[in-house]
């Protein structure tokens, strides 16, 4: 049984929450609790059912067991284990954590993303102040490395050059789409427009398309101590994040005639709107297209940005004819600011994550041959064998052990978490509703093993799953699914394969009921 669980996600939040049953002590940033809250939700609710994996009361409920963290603070948890927090300077929120658990100390450069990516930024911007931790020297350090191969040029230069484009192509009468994501690099240009339109006195329309941005700039000037020193000695006499040029997005909007600059997400053209206005916009060449930010392999803004020029969506194929322009205003930091994490922290090992495996190459060499430190590379996606077990340090020694094993050498009680779903379905046979069972579940998971035990029991993967089906009363017949925890997954996949087939044969038995009705002679 855990103790704590430390999320830098609040997608892992509303998982972990809501799918264990033990009361755990979570700890959060403080702006995290207050942005996370229901963007989940929204995000995972179907549009055309409004149906969704959670709902608001089950958000509510889980965000009572948050313990916010500040930033500089020591969080003890136990004598083994304490957390201290640090400013990243990646994002609105961003935090570094220094995690130490017995003799052992491990730095992460954790992050408001949405995977374990370590993303920080030493650099200070238009917003944000540079990630900053103390001489912590802790035995190893994971640290991002997206950018590991490259240092940028100054941020003056980039401002410079991305306003000498803007203009250029508004004055030929072209539409500039900037895709980003609503938090972090759109408030740091939103800022920069502002700042030079005003000066350059350019009378063009400027609008933001996402459904987040206006509540993520009204966190920015709610959590203004998370932004940089210049904004908050200045904040009272003027307020940067009140946009005074920058518009909400309408859909109308798309086929208005004239310029206009658009910021629209997400940042890598993978959906959403700025999707949209790239398929509209894309053929006319007075356009232009500026991507501030990582794009990752495979997506449209990663195409773009190798030299393709056809498309195809949606059978429909697009010649993007817009000029392409490629400018680094991303918040990871580069080569020279990762170093300069390492000479600060001074840890006795190094691990990159999150990045090209020629890149953390790169940084790994450069690593090895200034700082000394040794490196490791990570590299998920090439594992020949996944491990499962627990981690155990005893007697200053890191082991992972089986489950049974480390709960005998422990002296603990294990923990079983079993899972049932239920639904009643009207059907006369059950053995019939078997043998439909077994082949409904058959086709739709051909790479399983499913069987037939008895008339009312199927096992599947050799009992990883179980499904039950007995007699609830006269013509109605209840099944029952149940898994372990380990099983979620399987589990989850028989629930909803099981609950679509129950309700389609719940809204055919519907309509025949309906049908005898009507044909039924009129008893007066």
């Amino acid at each position: 049984m855990l103790d704590v669980v430390v999320f830098w996600s609040q997608w892992a939040v509303k998982i972990l929450c809501l799918i264990v049953v033990y009361i755990w002590d979570f700890l959060m940033k403080y702006l995290f609790i207050a942005i996370s809250k229901e963007d989940f939700r929204k995000v995972t609710t179907d549009k055309t059912t409004n149906e969704g994996p959670y709902t608001t009361e089950d958000i509510k409920n889980c965000m009572k067991k948050v313990t916010p963290v500040s930033l500089g603070q020591t969080v003890k948890v136990d004598n083994d284990f304490e957390i201290k927090a640090y400013y990243a300077g990646h994002v609105l929120g961003a935090a570094m954590f220094h995690i130490r658990v017995g003799q052992q100390t491990l730095v992460y450069t954790f992050s408001l993303v949405f995977k374990f990516q370590g993303d920080f930024n030493t650099t200070a911007d238009r917003h944000l102040g540079s990630a900053h931790i103390d001489r912590c020297r802790p035995d190893i350090l994971i640290t991002e490395s997206t950018y590991g191969s490259t240092v940028r040029d100054s941020r003056r230069a980039r401002e410079r050059d991305f306003m000498s484009k803007v203009v250029e192509c508004v004055r030929g009468g072209g539409k500039v789409l900037v895709p980003v994501f609503a938090v972090g690099r759109a408030q740091e240009l939103c800022i920069l427009l502002e700042t030079y339109l005003e000066r350059m006195n350019l009378n063009v329309p400027i609008f933001f398309a996402s459904g987040l941005s206006e509540k993520v700039n009204t966190y920015y000037q709610l959590f203004v101590s998370w932004t940089n020193e210049k904004i908050q000695n200045t904040f009272h006499e003027k307020n940067v994040f009140d946009f005074k040029h920058i518009k909400p997005w309408d859909r109308s909007y798309v086929d208005r005639p004239g310029s206009m600059i658009v910021f629209a997400s997400p940042g890598m053209l993978h959906a959403g709107y700025s999707l949209h206005l790239f398929k509209k916009w894309a053929p006319d060449e007075k356009n232009m297209i500026i991507i501030p930010g990582y794009c990752v392999a495979n997506t449209v803004g990663s195409k773009l940005l190798l030299g393709q020029k056809r498309f195809l969506f949606d059978g429909k194929e697009i010649e993007a004819k817009l000029s392409v322009h490629y400018m680094s205003f991303s918040a990871h930091a580069d080569a020279k600011g990762i170093t300069q994490l390492i000479r600060q922290c001074q840890p006795r090992n190094v691990v990159l994550v999150h990045g090209e495996e020629g890149v953390m190459e790169f940084l790994k060499g450069r690593i090895q041959e200034e700082l000394k430190d040794t490196c490791g590379l990570s590299r998920a996606e090439k594992r020949s064998k996944q491990m499962q077990g627990v981690l155990v340090i005893k007697d200053g020694r890191l082991r992972l052990l089986r489950s049974k094993d480390a709960i005998s050498e422990l002296n603990l009680k294990e923990h079983v978490v079993e899972f049932h779903s239920k639904f009643i379905l009207k059907q006369s046979t059950q053995s019939k509703l078997i043998v439909n069972v077994a082949d409904l579940l058959q086709m739709k998971m051909p790479s399983n093993v499913i069987t037939i035990l008895s008339e009312s029991e199927i096992n599947i993967d050799n009992s990883k799953v179980i499904v039950k089906v007995r007699d609830d009363h006269e013509n109605d017949n209840e099944i029952t699914i149940s898994w372990l925890l380990k099983n979620e997954i399987l589990g989850h996949s028989v629930t909803t394969h099981l609950k679509s087939y129950v309700d389609q044969q719940t809204s055919l038995a519907s309509s025949s009921l309906m049908s005898d009705s009507a044909a039924s002679p009129d008893p007066a």
